[in-house]
């Protein structure tokens, strides 16, 4: 699912440096997240989310509660972006 929203937006293989842990944590919080938006989410707002949730993990923020703030706040930027 998450190579499926990103897939085009990077460089192939980009998230092979991630564990497979961390990518179903990456996962689960983008779909939690997601949930609060109308219908899952439009393609931009999931990709801005998702976006923010490989740069935390890369910075080695990987746990689901880490990646749980981070994914808040980018949503919290899209509903203000909204507004």
């Amino acid at each position: 699912m998450y190579a499926a929203v990103l897939g085009h937006a990077y460089r192939p293989g980009v998230m092979t440096d991630l564990t497979e842990r961390t990518k179903a944590n990456m996962d689960v919080v983008l779909e939690e997240t997601c949930r609060q938006l109308p219908h899952g989410g439009d393609h931009d707002s999931r990709r801005f989310i998702a976006e923010r949730l490989i740069e935390a993990a890369r910075s080695g923020r990987a746990t689901l509660g880490e990646l749980g703030i981070v994914a808040r706040r980018a949503l919290a930027e899209i509903i203000a972006k909204g507004s």
